[in-house]
């Protein structure tokens, strides 16, 4: 019978808690802001934003096939060709050209045939070169097009190639085999080289003259965000020819001096010729440079809901929030991308995306003073790294998988790498309170629609957000976080930056973010090429 009692009372407690919840709700009779709303706009998409979609893992394998079986060459995977092999650098959609699309989006003309754009470099040709195929029709092919002379104006020469993961390694391993030992007094007292103690964190670009392939490569204390942790030596490796094993040193660089190679300052640290300036050896964790928290958090962060779930829609690659609606996608070398750009169903922007994230440094240390990085070159859309919950987007955000291909034969994902979230942006957009006349209060809650992804790039973490917002603006953002580049500080190192530690310069730098804007506000403001895969603005 106590039993019973207990039973009851617990039934009635969660019913009168499920009564006040739906009273906070629904108090006072009439809608209250927080309630459901019907869309402004009904989902009328039908699939046509798929004609913009990345490339599914099945795509990217049809693609890879077709390639290995029509080239008429051997391709090596990628992720371990060596310089003179044939390889996929990458592979990624081709966006068709937009006077096809508006046909098919605005005119009821056929569906694009949906193709890849595959990268490829030949090293094992009397020519060596990079070659851009347009591959179709998705998902079986059986064609390709060579498009190179058509977007470079020429053949593309192999030493332009952008570097390869697997050309990192190699490098890696021709300093720990062939360069290190020529010095062995010097790395062992001086560096505390164990085999595994040193990173090396590359300049760019690879020289200063068409046909170069030489790199500096500046070396850091291998420990939790060594990009601080510099130990003032830097190598410039010429990786020029395809044969690794011709790889050599052009110069070293070490606490403010040039050396010819290794074997030199060797000698002259043996014979106590140079200036030694002996870096303190940093903890695995790397200390200051620890992501670690300092302190416990005193309290919990606050968060934001949705009471009754999202105000907004996806559906593929499609998004509808109120009056807004586009299409997305990630590109493996650009980032993030918008298409089709509507606003009460009328089209306002036809592309917006992400290009290019250049940044060109200043030091008196050769990999800094020389450092142009354009993060394009790398990937941005490849490293585009997961986000975490409650700390890169809101809790509540609606996160998606990135599936890429390059530097490997193979398609890997990404997983939630895009996140999409309605945020209240904490002051109303617009409101009054009337104390004259007559007494009354109207305002209007300000929120946005947030799509961000989060690429980290070296030692940059790159926050790109697009936001949509009520007044009918949008907003192209970008936050860099992540650790500073740094350079050993030595001689009149601040005139180039700030002290950051004690051997650690924090360099003077600048970044150019560059963004693709293809406005059609009242209508298609371009002259369509129908040949080209862009628009050209009215002369």
């Amino acid at each position: 019978m106590h039993m019973k009692t207990v039973l009851i009372l617990l039934i009635l407690a969660l019913a009168t808690i499920f009564a006040l919840v739906c009273v906070l709700l629904t108090r006072g009779g009439a809608p209250s802001t927080c309630q459901h709303q019907p869309p402004e706009q009904e989902d009328t998409d039908d699939g046509q934003s798929l004609v913009f979609a990345d490339l599914t893992p099945e795509e990217m394998v049809q693609v890879v096939r077709y390639l290995q079986g029509n080239l008429g060459v051997q391709l090596v995977d990628a992720s371990r060709a060596k310089p003179s092999d044939n390889c996929i650098a990458s592979i990624d959609m081709q966006v068709p050209a937009k006077a096809e699309v508006l046909r098919f989006l605005d005119g009821g003309g056929p569906r694009p045939p949906r193709e890849a754009l595959a990268v490829l470099y030949f090293g094992n040709q009397p020519d060596p070169n990079v070659t851009e195929y347009v591959v179709g029709p998705l998902p079986t092919p059986v064609y390709h097009r060579d498009v190179t002379v058509q977007k470079y104006g020429g053949k593309v020469p192999y030493h332009r190639r952008p570097t390869l993961a697997v050309e990192y390694k190699q490098i890696a391993g021709f300093l720990k085999s062939q360069v290190f030992p020529t010095a062995p007094s010097f790395m062992r007292q001086v560096m505390e080289y164990d085999g595994a103690s040193l990173a090396a964190l590359t300049a760019a670009p690879r020289g200063f003259q068409s046909g170069d392939r030489i790199t500096w490569f500046v070396l850091f204390q291998n420990v939790s965000g060594f990009f601080v942790h510099p130990v003032g030596l830097e190598v410039l490796v010429d990786h020029s020819s395809l044969d690794i094993s011709r790889w050599s040193v052009s110069r070293v660089f070490y606490n403010g001096q040039y050396y010819r190679d290794m074997v030199q300052l060797e000698s002259a640290y043996v014979q106590g010729r140079i200036s030694v300036e002996k870096v303190g050896k940093a903890p695995r964790d790397g200390d200051f440079s620890s992501m670690k928290p300092r302190a416990p958090s005193a309290a919990l962060f606050p968060l934001q809901y949705e009471p009754q779930g999202p105000r907004y829609s996806i559906r593929n690659n499609h998004v509808l929030f109120q009056a807004w609606s586009f299409a997305f996608g990630m590109s493996v070398n650009r980032g993030l991308r918008l298409f089709d750009i509507r606003h009460k169903g009328e089209r306002v922007a036809y592309e917006i995306s992400v290009q290019e994230a250049l940044s060109v440094y200043g030091s008196n240390c050769p990999g800094g003073m020389s450092t142009r990085y354009m993060d394009g070159s790398f990937g941005i859309g490849r490293y585009t790294s997961p986000l975490v919950r409650g700390v890169d987007c809101p809790y509540l955000a609606t996160y998606l998988d990135v599936h890429y291909l390059a530097h490997s034969q193979v398609s890997r994902i990404s997983k939630n790498a895009v996140c999409i979230f309605e945020q209240n942006l904490g002051s109303p957009l617009r409101r009054h309170y009337s104390n004259l006349q007559s007494l009354y209060y109207g305002g209007l809650v300000n929120s946005a629609l947030v799509i961000r992804s989060i690429a980290t790039v070296g030692n940059y973490d790159y926050v790109w957000d697009f936001i949509f917002y009520q007044s009918g603006a949008i907003e192209g953002k970008v936050q860099a976080t992540g650790y500073a580049s740094s350079s050993f500080l030595h001689g009149d190192g601040l005139r180039y930056g700030n002290r950051v530690w004690k051997h650690t310069l924090g360099t003077i730098h600048t970044h150019s973010i560059n963004y693709k804007v293809d406005l059609d506000v009242g209508g298609n403001t371009c002259k369509l090429d129908p040949d080209s895969r862009t628009s050209k603005p009215l002369q």
